[in-house]
Parts: C-alpha cells; sequence; structure tokens
C-alpha cells in the first residue's frame, strides 16, 4: 500500500537519458498522452459492472468485520512500518517540545512505533485509534507499547467522538495515511468535521492517501466498482482514489481548516529484477486549523 523507505518527493527525475532501471522509483513523472489515454479506458471500464446495492449496503454495515478478518489473517505481516514518515513529514519530527498526536487508522502501529523508536525525548504522546479491535490488539500486545507514551482505542472515526479519551483542543497533530480512502465518500466529510474540535488552535492535520489513476485501482477487475472511484476488494475492504481539488474542498469548506500545502505525488517504482514498472499516484497535504 505504501513503500518501507524512500527519498523525499520531488528529488529524483526522469528525463530522455535516464536508465528507468538504475533506480527503485522515479519521481514525478508525467504520462505521455497514449498511456495516460490507456489508464483513463482501463478505468472506465473495471467500473462500468457496479456492485449491486444489497451487497455494498452489506460492505457499509459489516466494514468492522471484513478489517478484523484481514488482520485476522495477516496479523502484523502486511503492511511495513512506515520508516519514511518524517521525510514526508518533517512536521512529526521529536524534539524536546511536547506534542499530542493522534494517528487515525493506526493498524498495528506501522507509524506509531517507528515514531515512539526515534523520540529520544520521549516528547510525543500519541493517540492511535482503528475500527479493528483486532488491530487496536495488536497493537497493545507488540512489545514496543508503553502506556506512558501512547494510548491506542478502538473508535469508528464517522460516528460519535465522545467515548474517546481524546479532550477537546488537545491535539497538535493528527495523521491521516491510507485511511480515509476506505472509508465511504458520503461519509468522508464528516470524518473531518468529528476531528476538528479536539485539534488545537494552530494545529496541523497530515494527510496522505489514493490519487485517481493509482496502480491499485487499474487492477481492480469489473464488478468491484461500488461506485464513482470507489471499490470493494477480494477480502471485502474498500478504497476510494481521490482528486487533487477534491481533497481540497473536504477540508476547506469546513471553514476552519486552511490549506498549509497539497500536491499530487506521482512516482514510477520499479522491479528492477524483473523489469516490473508501477505507476502510483498519492495525494499527499497539510491542513492547519485556524486559531
Amino acid at each position: 500500500m505504501d513503500n518501507d523507505k524512500r527519498p523525499k518527493f520531488g528529488n529524483r527525475f526522469l528525463d530522455e537519458k535516464s536508465d528507468i532501471f538504475t533506480h527503485n522509483a522515479w519521481d514525478n513523472v508525467m504520462w505521455d498522452e497514449d498511456f495516460k489515454k490507456d489508464i483513463v479506458e482501463k478505468v472506465a471500464s473495471n467500473s462500468r459492472d457496479k456492485v449491486s446495492d444489497e451487497k455494498a449496503l452489506e460492505f457499509e454495515t459489516n466494514a468492522f468485520k471484513y478489517w478484523d478478518n484481514f488482520y485476522e489473517k495477516h496479523e502484523n505481516k502486511f503492511f511495513k512500518d512506515r520508516h519514511w514518515i518524517l521525510t514526508e513529514f518533517p512536521e512529526l519530527t521529536p524534539n524536546e517540545t511536547r506534542k499530542n498526536i493522534l494517528e487515525l487508522g493506526c493498524g498495528v502501529g506501522n507509524t506509531v512505533f517507528p515514531l515512539l523508536e526515534i523520540d529520544n525525548h520521549k516528547s510525543l504522546f500519541i493517540y492511535c485509534c482503528d475500527f479493528s479491535e483486532k488491530a487496536v490488539k495488536l497493537v497493545r500486545d507488540n512489545s514496543l507499547y508503553d502506556e506512558n507514551r501512547c494510548n491506542a482505542f478502538v473508535l469508528d472515526i464517522t460516528g460519535d467522538w465522545k467515548s474517546s479519551p481524546l479532550i477537546p483542543q488537545s491535539l497538535d497533530i493528527i495523521t491521516m495515511i491510507f485511511v480515509l480512502s476506505a472509508i465511504d465518500p458520503k461519509c468522508q466529510k464528516q470524518v473531518i468535521l468529528n476531528m476538528i474540535p479536539y485539534l488545537k488552535p494552530n494545529g496541523i492535520i497530515l494527510f496522505r492517501d489514493y490519487g485517481q489513476y493509482d496502480m491499485a485501482q487499474i487492477r481492480f477487475n469489473k464488478g468491484r466498482c461500488i461506485k464513482d472511484r470507489f471499490y470493494v476488494r477480494g477480502d471485502g475492504t474498500r478504497a476510494y482514489f481521490f482528486e487533487e481539488n477534491e481533497v481540497d474542498l473536504i477540508f476547506t469548506e469546513t471553514k476552519i481548516l486552511t490549506k498549509i500545502n497539497l500536491h499530487v505525488d506521482r512516482r514510477l517504482q520499479v522491479n528492477r529484477a524483473n523489469k516490473k514498472k508501477m505507476y502510483r499516484v498519492w495525494i499527499q497535504g497539510v491542513f492547519k486549523k485556524k486559531e
């Protein structure tokens, strides 16, 4: 779903003289018209046959069960730890200043534990929540879990947050990394509205998620599309693919959050062993709560 380690976006460019297989990844790769046309046609094709309304409702109603099954099967072996997190989001860098952080959709702690490991000042306190009880249990059972530095809890972020251990206006940073895409688009705006009261004035939200025409979208088979840019995987978990302006509006239409930066991260990942090329599209941004 995301890379283990990679250089910061925008540092390695592919030109006509470059040997594409000399590196594992290239930044800001622009598509030629023929390639773009092919991608658009593939997405149109795999989106044509929709999941029935009955099945779509079942995937929504039982979303937590599908994620529990996912973590029951894979435990902490599916996603790699995000050791790249400070490269993409230096705002998370620990220092002597106390920071309260909330990670939405923490999974098994692939962001939480790398941050705690490098926090030599022990200045970070990380709240982390997930829809899946199984995922939260895996976080709490991890040998690196320390209740003095971390609090993992179950939360449906589309619903009522009052049962959470969070205190209003207590958070310096909220991370949203490949989490909003797992939620029905009709509920995404509510997630943003739910989190705002818990963010301090001038607090920030760090966002990274799938962009339209990402390789993962192209790979879906026919009959897996629920609605425009929203798909269900074979295991019942779901994925949405964002447009840049859409992300901008989800946050800024609240009138409480302002955009610090937002960009489309287009990467060409290369498997040099089998000469395979993989075109990735992610959307990354930072948003700030007004004073």
